[in-house]
């Protein structure tokens, strides 16, 4: 009995038409991000675990890849792009002045609980600005975003916006313990409303009652910004939300955004505007980001920061299916032909030409056939050719 090798569980072979689109989405992509400013820079796919463990990074330790190396040490695979960039920004680009405007294209590995599905291999694209705060870098980082997913070709899709400080104000006005409030986050993120209504049951008489009990209800359009508001009283986020909303709707942004004060996920991580992609067809966000201003200071430079991932293949999945491979034209050759038939195919476009391997024109032709190809172009001696259509 033949034993087959399939791949290990998370990941894939990638074929044809998959190829063709991710690597459209990649180029796609980096040219924008070369044309904002961007540079590129590189991680190792092998990085230390205390990175992330002592960093900040929100990354579960459960979902990272390990490895142990000669000595000892505990490795991972590269789980998350930014904490290695930043610490790249901290030390070996130190001495150049802020901002930097970095991008890349890599792999990240996470390990998925089993028997859920995914991809453990993720292809990611994404931007880190360094060392720029305030109005005018979060403009720049959200417009980029809208302008990635309208490069990438993909339909109809928009950005959510939330605030991170806006839920640290509110699970403070709760005076709840560490453990609550982060179950709190998860059933917010998870828009779980009915376990989060009996979580805050008890907490009726503080005064964030009603604004938490309502955080993971409060997406749609600017409107939500009134209701929050409404429910919690003037806050600084809201207001920043709202400027930088009026910026970008009358930049042209404004029909691609939407807001989602239930934004939470990772909230130690972030420390003020927060924001998802979502593209018709995905199930799941496909671009993730913003600031995260106390990153970069861990590893020696303080310095505040913003940035963004976009997931390739969930975008690339989006996309109209293309076909396999096929060719409409096979080049046969003789002896002394070969700079004939290579500057033949060379003409042609991408894909559509391709020279015949076989040693008979009657082999070609079968080949073509077989290949669905409509002609083959016989290329003999003293500078003869023949076309032959099937």
């Amino acid at each position: 009995m033949r034993y087959t090798i399939n791949t290990p569980e998370g990941t894939r072979d990638r074929l044809f038409a998959e190829c063709r689109d991710r690597r459209q989405v990649q180029e796609g992509l980096t040219s924008l991000f070369r044309r904002r400013g961007y540079a590129e820079v590189s991680t190792p796919e092998v990085e230390f675990y205390d990175l992330f463990l002592q960093s900040g990074s929100p990354m579960p330790q459960e979902s990272m890849l390990k490895l142990i190396d000669r000595s000892g040490s505990i490795l991972v695979m590269r789980p998350d792009c930014t904490a290695p960039i930043a610490r790249v920004a901290a030390t070996k680009l130190q001495t150049l002045p802020l901002p930097q405007r970095l991008y890349y294209d890599q792999t990240v590995f996470r390990s998925r609980p089993e028997h859920r599905g995914g991809s453990s291999e993720i292809a990611q694209c994404g931007v880190e600005l360094i060392g720029a705060a305030g109005n005018k870098a979060d403009l720049e980082m959200v417009a980029l975003a809208v302008d990635s997913l309208r490069q990438s070709g993909v339909g109809r899709f928009h950005i959510e916006l939330g605030h991170a400080g806006f839920f640290r104000t509110l699970a403070a006005r709760m005076d709840m313990d560490a453990e609550t409030v982060e179950q709190t986050r998860v059933l917010i993120e998870g828009k779980n409303f009915a376990a989060l209504n009996d979580l805050l049951e008890p907490y009726r008489d503080r005064p964030a009652w009603a604004a938490l009990g309502r955080l993971s209800r409060l997406f749609g359009g600017v409107e939500v910004l009134d209701e929050a508001e409404g429910l919690a009283g003037p806050h600084e986020a809201l207001d920043y939300l709202r400027g930088l909303y009026r910026e970008l709707e009358a930049a042209g942004y404004g029909a691609f955004l939407r807001f989602d004060l239930g934004l939470v996920h990772q909230i130690d991580y972030y420390t003020g505007v927060v924001f998802r992609g979502y593209v018709e067809g995905a199930g799941d966000a496909v671009l993730s980001g913003g600031r995260y201003d106390g990153l970069v200071g861990f590893f020696g430079r303080s310095a505040p920061a913003t940035g963004f991932a976009v997931d390739v293949d969930a975008v690339a999945g989006c996309l109209d299916a293309g076909e396999g491979p096929g060719r409409e034209l096979l080049v046969h050759f003789g002896p002394g032909q070969l700079a004939r038939a290579l500057k033949v195919v060379d003409e042609y476009p991408e894909g559509i030409c391709e020279l015949s391997p076989c040693s008979t024109l009657e082999e070609t032709l079968a080949l073509a056939r077989e290949k669905g190809a409509s002609r083959v172009l016989a290329l003999e001696a003293q500078g003869e050719e023949r076309w032959v259509d099937l």
